[in-house]
């Protein structure tokens, strides 16, 4: 008997999700029962696969796991590479390395659901973006982590993006997946901002979180390497989009307007995209070229986001002119969890949206000798004893924030905006 036969009679059928055989690794045991896709057992939690060939034929047998066997799995799997990041392995390493021998109970109860806040999510992008063609189970998890990003930015759009900004200055998290989920955020408020549809916006998110899939651990180590981009590396930036695209077409990505918006995310203006979406992927190629400039390198500094925005919009006319002016007032010149000096001279992060782009609430944590502040009071730029001098980089800032005092000092002042 099968397995996947356990539901006649009225009984619910049994789930499977396929699993990537190819990360399997040989002569280990597995933590899981491991079924063909009709249900019929092929190996026991604990047996090995035992050889190359062996491991084809699973394949050939599409071996497939219980749902929550095949979601723990996977759970697992991004903690380990969360733990190889955190290590300092080298990204050849991670690429290279098998699923996971061994899964914790806990794995079992994060798998169920997408629980946490924008931290939780980073670190469930980052093994899909990882994993690509192999990831487990993908579409609807990505689609629950979209319900998820929609939930928290609605709730709170300033401490949303106070956590992703504060995860880019993270070397320690990776950089492709918070680049997908602040591009993500950044083109829903400027989405809100210029009233395009709720269908569209839909779109425009998935394509934000999924558009360097090609890419991922390409873009991380872009992010982290001390020379200059090799002629190699060029053409997998320029070649990335329809590479991505492929990827999430066999992840079973069927949405034409996302695949259209990854598609041409770098060349927003090209003709053979769908005319509906021009400018949702005008707006998707400013935010992906936005958060890479406010993002350091070990071979420049980060730009400043009132910088970003100057060298998004010189030279720019028309609607992209409009997508970029919205966009700054929709996330601030200064947006939460950037830096900013006083005229006081202290150094201070901001914490919540003005009433105007450039006038930021915010949290002293330097004072004008560099030394920490540790009573954290919020500031209203607005106010002349409070204003803003200029920018100050992530980097320059030795100070580590404390981000439970933040929100506490947050809900002593309004809310400005949604």
């Amino acid at each position: 008997m099968r397995l996947g036969d356990a539901g006649a009679g009225g009984g619910r059928r049994l789930k499977f999700v396929p699993i990537p055989v190819i990360l399997l690794e040989v002569g280990q045991p597995l933590p899981v029962n491991l079924y063909s896709d009709d249900g019929t057992l092929l190996l026991r939690k604990g047996q090995p696969v035992v050889s190359i060939k062996h491991q084809e034929k699973l394949h050939t047998f599409n071996a497939s796991a219980l749902e929550a066997d095949a979601l723990a799995w996977q759970r697992a799997y991004e903690r380990m590479v969360h733990m190889l990041i955190n290590s300092g392995a080298d990204l050849q390493e991670i690429a290279s390395a098998h699923m996971p021998r061994h899964i914790h109970t806990t794995d079992y109860l994060i798998a169920t659901q997408l629980a946490g806040g924008w931290l939780d999510l980073q670190e469930v992008l980052r093994g899909i973006l990882y994993q690509g063609g192999l990831s487990i189970n993908p579409m609807p998890r990505l689609l629950g982590m979209q319900q998820k990003m929609i939930g928290l930015i609605e709730a709170d759009a300033d401490e949303s993006l106070f956590a992703l900004y504060q995860a880019l200055r993270d070397a320690s998290l990776g950089y492709c997946a918070t680049h997908g989920l602040l591009c993500a955020l950044l083109c829903e408020l400027t989405a809100i901002k210029l009233n395009i549809p709720a269908s569209k916006r839909v779109s425009l998110m998935a394509a934000a979180m999924t558009m360097n899939i090609g890419m991922a651990r390409d873009q991380d180590r872009l992010a982290r390497q001390a020379v200059p981009v090799t002629a190699w590396q060029r053409d997998v930036i320029k070649n990335h989009p329809e590479r991505s695209v492929a990827v999430l077409e066999a992840l079973g990505v069927v949405d034409p307007d996302q695949l259209d918006m990854v598609r041409w995310h770098h060349q927003w203006d090209n003709p053979q995209g769908l005319a509906s979406n021009l400018v949702c992927r005008r707006l998707l190629f400013l935010a992906d070229a936005f958060v890479a400039r406010t993002a350091a390198r070990k071979t420049r500094s980060s730009l400043a986001p009132v910088e970003a925005v100057k060298s998004l919009v010189i030279g720019a006319s028309g609607d992209t002119l409009g997508v970029g002016s919205a966009m700054a007032q929709a996330v601030s010149f200064y947006p939460p969890g950037t830096y900013v000096q006083l005229q006081s001279g202290e150094i201070a992060v901001s914490v919540q949206r003005g009433e105007r782009a450039n006038t930021p609430w915010v949290i002293s944590i330097m004072d004008r000798d560099s030394m920490p502040i540790t009573t954290y009071v919020c500031r209203n730029t607005a106010e002349p004893a409070y204003a803003i001098r200029g920018p100050e980089n992530a980097e320059s800032v030795r100070v580590m924030v404390q981000v439970e005092r933040v929100l506490r000092a947050r809900a002593r002042i309004p809310k400005i905006r949604g």
